[in-house]
């Protein structure tokens, strides 16, 4: 693993789960199979996100958000362009949501 780090932060816009035990498992394979394909990259697998809660000067807002976090992952590219190219293939694009890519910054 070499390059810079870079988060993938999950949206789903809204996505319910999956309609059927069936429908889980394919969604399941569809994610597994895109993350063997950047295995060398991934940093860390991450993790699904549960419900979100938005803390501003306003209040809580219990409900997610209008584009709540669906999970994140971790990983390592040479540069922006190369993070977003691995991105896309991502099963949330394909299904709809969105994958916000920035660089982790070191500190």
């Amino acid at each position: 693993m070499t390059g810079k780090r870079f988060m993938y932060i999950y949206h789903g816009n809204g996505m319910g789960p999956p309609e059927s035990e069936e429908a889980g498992r394919e969604a399941m394979a569809r994610w597994q199979g895109w993350m063997d394909g950047i295995r060398d990259n991934i940093v860390d697998e991450g993790a699904p996100a549960g419900k979100s809660h938005t803390v501003s000067q306003s209040g809580v807002t219990h409900d997610g958000g209008a584009n709540p976090v669906y999970g994140y992952t971790l990983v390592t590219a040479p540069d922006i362009d190369a993070a977003i190219a691995m991105a896309k293939d991502c099963p949330m694009v394909a299904d709809g949501g969105s994958v916000e890519v920035c660089e982790a910054i070191q500190m």
